[in-house]
């Protein structure tokens, strides 16, 4: 018994751990990870390591839609990809995602 509650008990510890505290602000188009602020929309570079943020592209489900532009990637949604100088860098993932993106062609934004 003491082995079983020792098991769980581990386990929930390990969990916690490895969780890191993600929040989405739907008003103000924003999400929160260790404290840091980032907006969902503006420039973003793709990197492999050293990310801010982690990003699954999946089908539905979203947390937000995103178009990529060209230009004016200034409301919520849009971005712009940039090799240098960009506002957030993301990691695109299979699991273990901060965040869930649907790209899309129009009616981007934050999912209520």
């Amino acid at each position: 018994m003491k082995r079983i509650a020792f098991i769980l008990l581990s386990m929930a510890f390990a969990l916690g751990a490895i969780a890191s505290d993600v929040k989405i602000d739907k008003e103000n188009c924003t999400i929160t990870k260790d404290g840091k602020t980032y907006n969902l929309y503006g420039k973003v570079k793709i990197v492999n390591n050293f990310e801010d943020i982690k990003v699954k592209i999946v089908d539905c489900f979203e947390d937000v839609d995103v178009r990529i532009v060209e230009h004016f990637e200034d409301s919520c949604g849009k971005v712009k990809i940039v090799e240098n100088f960009e506002d957030v860098k993301v990691k695109i993932v299979d699991s273990f995602e901060d965040i869930r993106v649907k790209l899309v062609e129009h009616f981007e934004g934050v999912k209520n």
